[in-house]
């Protein structure tokens, strides 16, 4: 019988395979990516398609323009999600067992990584559907944290990515982390990055109009994600394989990654205008 120390939370031990079908096993780490970009669909269409949040009622993007661009955004989350991880966190392993990057399942996916895949599919799919890229780029920023908070709900359910030692009343002791209580970091991340992120921007496009503003809502995601992030990483633990990069107790690859974020959405923020914007010509032909 284990017995955990006074004033540590048991940790809700449940297992990452939610189904299992002969030799397919589907897990709570997929599922999280399927009900984020889902519930980012679904947000992203009705965004697009209230004329109020807009300047005059009109969007420049419409309920159509959300249904085609979900497989290029797919696309960029998980191609750029990997490939992040790799290049940031992971290439002396994949290096040494290439075939370790194809096994997703196993987790394995950068947020930054991922932020660059969809903004390289975001700047094609603008290019091929003559979509103004800013304004796709603020209704895509007030849907990803729907992502966000499923992502990190995976981790914890993973029991991964865990935080610093602590001795804070809901301290927990991770399977994976040895015997020390831990902060349970990813629910401070999903609740950071998911629940209070999303509120803010769901108050500046709903109150404050602020899709009328290309940039300012993209600027305000990127810069909240990254203070966010920034946050958190002092009480999560690095990657082992990394370590803490100057010192052995603050700076990380992830606050190295959210610098830039921050200085992204300054100058979204500061350089946002009222624009009005005018109904996009009907195709040829139509």
């Amino acid at each position: 019988m284990n017995l955990l120390p006074l004033g540590v939370l048991a940790y809700p031990a449940i297992d990452p395979v939610f189904l299992q079908i002969g030799p397919i096993a589907l897990r709570w780490y997929g599922l999280a990516y399927v009900a984020g970009i889902l519930c980012g669909w679904l947000y992203g269409r009705h965004l697009a398609g209230t004329p109020r949040l807009w300047p005059n009622g009109v969007s420049p993007i419409t309920r159509e323009d959300i249904d085609d661009f979900i497989v290029w955004i797919t696309l960029g989350i998980v191609i750029g999600g990997r490939l992040g991880s790799i290049i940031f966190y992971d290439f002396a392993r994949v290096q040494a067992d290439p075939l370790s990057a194809l096994r997703v399942w196993e987790g394995g996916m950068s947020f930054h990584g991922g932020l660059i895949g969809v903004v390289v599919a975001m700047i094609l799919f603008c290019r091929s559907h003559k979509v103004p890229l800013f304004s796709l780029i603020d209704v895509v920023a007030a849907s990803v944290p729907f992502g966000l908070f499923f992502g990190r709900i995976a981790n914890f359910i993973n029991g991964e990515l865990w935080g610093a030692p602590t001795s804070v009343p809901w301290a927990m002791v991770f399977p994976t982390g040895g015997p020390e209580p831990r902060h349970p970091s990813q629910l401070y991340e999903a609740g950071l990055e998911g629940i209070v992120l999303f509120l803010v921007l769901r108050v500046m496009t709903h109150r404050f109009g602020s899709l009328g503003k290309p940039r300012l809502t993209g600027g305000v995601f990127i810069l909240g994600y990254g203070l966010a992030r920034i946050f958190v990483e002092f009480f999560r633990m690095p990657d082992v394989q990394l370590g803490y990069l100057l010192g052995t107790s603050w700076l990380t690859m992830g606050m190295v990654l959210s610098v830039p974020m921050l200085l992204v959405g300054l100058w979204g923020i500061a350089t946002a205008r009222p624009r009005a914007h005018a109904p996009r010509p009907a195709p040829a032909g139509s």
